[in-house]
């Protein structure tokens, strides 16, 4: 059960997760768009942290995925200024991965949650713990973590069933094991 938006955060991290965002998106709204792996965005959506306007903060994990997908300097601004931007300076910043005709932010998502939808689970889950672990370590210490989980796929049901589906010419079904 979520009993608030750190919670409604870490569940969203732990499977893939796409945000469509077709209108207003601030505070607790963004944050939740925050912590996703995609975000689309309507072009006439408007997105802020705008906590410290009243003298609160981001509590939803913002002033943590909000540097990472932007920067320091924008996070700084968007954070201390609770200035609200555009989907165009969200797409240029990075806060957004791609923007949308006005009503089509959902259809996208669907569309992007049916691609990710094909791929290997395990490997999906992989892919996300080594990309969340750039984050935090270096070239040095990724290696071996990108080796183990390499190495460990080739244990798993899927890997031998998406090799048996290319060399069959089908698509896979994945067992998530």
């Amino acid at each position: 059960m979520v009993n608030d938006t750190s919670d409604l955060q870490l569940a969203i991290r732990k499977d893939q997760s796409i945000a469509a965002i077709n209108g207003y998106a601030m505070g607790g709204g963004l944050d939740c768009a925050l912590a996703c792996d995609i975000r689309i965005a309507e072009q006439h959506a408007v997105t802020a942290l705008p906590e410290a306007t009243v003298g609160l903060l981001p509590c939803g994990l913002g002033t943590q995925h909000l540097p990472w997908l932007v920067g320091e300097s924008w996070a700084k601004r968007i954070i201390l200024c609770g200035e609200r931007v555009s989907a165009v300076t969200a797409l240029n910043t990075g806060l957004i991965e791609e923007m949308v005709d006005k009503g089509q932010s959902l259809n996208k998502a669907l569309q992007l949650a049916e691609i990710t939808g094909h791929q290997s689970p395990t490997s999906i889950s992989a892919c996300k713990r080594l990309i969340m672990a750039a984050r935090t370590g270096n070239l040095e210490s990724a290696l071996p973590l990108e080796r183990d989980e390499f190495v460990g796929l080739f244990s798993t049901v899927d890997q031998k069933e998406g090799v048996t589906a290319v060399l069959e010419k089908r698509k896979p079904i994945w067992k998530n094991a």
